[in-house]
């Protein structure tokens, strides 16, 4: 594939990581080019009763390839769940090609971060951590260090979303500018690489890498 290909885990005790990459997924997502949510170790997803003609597509496209694996089109997004083991890992990059041109979420436990990164097939293009800040800090600060380093695009979200976008998230039905969804130069530096994630004046405690990036 040629889209973004964007692995997001969470830091110790943090929740919301999945919705996190549910609206990385929809904000990546247009009619026709629908975004992919892959969730290792997620519940079967369940279609939603409106969904986008392009996210039936992909959805198809999923269900001929691989047809034991458990998918579903939700908005405009689509929502395919494997196991959380080496057996998900994988099978995770023949689902890649699939999403074509359009954004790839990979939503996986921290012991699969750096299996997946090792994985040449996946070529992720960036990491979203969620991370509670100012309590774990300094362990997302390691983290990100380690990332930058494979020069993949790196951002860390200090608060879970609300429940409200949360829910829409998960749904496939939360426009990029709504109301409390991830912020803006977050989706536009993971999703459509316009600029870097950190070092970002505007909003320090959401990114971690800042202290890194000093520390190097």
């Amino acid at each position: 594939m040629n889209g973004p290909v964007v692995l997001t885990t969470w830091v110790g005790e943090a929740s919301g990581s999945r919705a996190a990459a549910a609206a990385l997924a929809c904000a990546g997502s247009e009619p026709d080019r629908p975004g992919l949510l892959i969730d290792l170790g997620g519940r079967p997803p369940r279609p939603t009763l409106v969904a986008s003609a392009g996210a039936r597509e992909l959805e198809e496209r999923l269900a001929a390839h691989m047809p034991e694996a458990k998918v579903a089109s939700r908005g405009q997004t689509c929502h395919l769940a494997l196991p959380a083991d080496e057996d998900g890992l994988g099978r995770l990059p023949a689902a890649l090609p699939l999403v074509r041109d359009s954004v790839a979420v990979v939503h996986l436990p921290p012991a699969l971060l750096q299996p997946a990164l090792a994985t040449p097939r996946i070529k992720a293009t960036g990491v979203l951590l969620r991370a509670d800040l100012p309590g774990d800090r300094a362990l997302a600060g390691l983290a990100v260090r380690d990332l930058l380093a494979r020069d993949l695009r790196v951002a860390v979200l200090k608060r879970p979303l609300a429940w409200i976008p949360a829910r829409r998230a998960l749904f496939g039905v939360l426009p990029t500018a709504a109301p409390g969804g991830l912020p803006e130069y977050l989706t536009k530096c993971l999703v459509f690489n316009q600029y870097e994630c950190y070092g970002r004046s505007d909003d320090s405690g959401t990114d971690a890498a800042r202290t890194a990036q000093q520390e190097r």
